[in-house]
């Protein structure tokens, strides 16, 4: 794509500095995208072929490139091969560089949610082809990414179906004490924790967990691995959809009831 985007521009005689003037982009971007140093986003390379002329049956090859040059895919097993205690250093690097993030949790909650005994049942294998993995490590490092929601200058916006919060994952014991757990966090000033119930009538799907990232790119759950999205049309429907489904949800004070009601139910089937 940068080989062809510089041909592009050679062919129509402009210069990078008079592309970069008609894209209202810097000069050094149009030479770091061109060279392969950076990666455009889909709009980055449709200002350009805008501004270049470029025939539409051109343009639109190479939109497509742009498309699949920002999307990644990667599979848990890879993941488990450099031991899964990388992916939760990865996570907390992502989350130390982002201000606001949105949590949609149809399934279970988030690790930055979880207690120790929690943790380890939901990283424990399941099933025989579940990759081998480090469990102890790999809870530990999802313990300490937890220090970064004492950060008060970020936002975390954690949104979980009922489901997600009364699947028994763990013991009842275990599954009380997560419950109140979050009720607990919900008290941060800066957590913001949603719950959507069963009983309320949805017009969307709650498909996959999905996280987003200030406005930067948007991560998706899958059984065997994950998904990043970097296109900024991408990320938008993603906000979309999580405020959509935002309104629909429990928070604040009445989030905090539905957690500590649920943890006393799971409190009275210990026995």
């Amino acid at each position: 794509m940068a080989e062809a985007l510089r041909g592009l521009r050679r062919a129509s005689g402009l210069s990078g500095e008079r592309l970069a003037v008609r894209c209202n982009m810097s000069q050094t971007k149009i030479s770091r995208i061109e060279t392969g140093r950076a990666l455009p986003t889909v709009i980055d390379v449709e200002r350009i072929l805008k501004a270049l002329a470029v025939p539409d049956e051109v343009a639109d090859e190479l939109i497509r490139l742009a498309r699949r040059a920002n999307v990644d895919y990667a599979s848990w097993r890879a993941y488990a091969r450099v031991g899964l205690y990388h992916k939760q250093a990865e996570l907390k690097a992502l989350e130390s560089s982002s201000h606001v993030m949105r949590h949609f949790l149809p399934a279970i909650p988030t690790g930055l949610l979880h207690i120790r005994e929690y943790a380890v049942a939901t990283l424990s294998p399941t099933v025989d082809s579940d990759p081998a993995r480090n469990v102890s490590r790999a809870v530990q490092a999802r313990m300490d990414r937890q220090a970064i929601l004492d950060d008060a200058s970020r936002s975390f916006w954690f949104l979980m179906t009922e489901q997600a919060v009364k699947w028994q994952r763990a013991s009842p014991g275990v599954m009380a004490a997560q419950c109140a757990h979050m009720a607990d966090i919900n008290e941060k000033p800066n957590v913001k924790i949603g719950i959507i119930p069963q009983g309320v009538q949805f017009p969307g799907i709650p498909m996959n967990i999905f996280v987003v990232y200030d406005d930067r790119l948007v991560t998706i759950e899958l059984f065997s691995g994950e998904v990043i999205l970097r296109d900024p049309r991408d990320i938008n429907h993603h906000l979309n959809l999580f405020e959509l489904f935002w309104s629909h949800a429990l928070s604040g004070d009445a989030a905090s009831a539905f957690l500590n009601e649920t943890s006393e139910t799971f409190m009275r089937q210990r026995n």
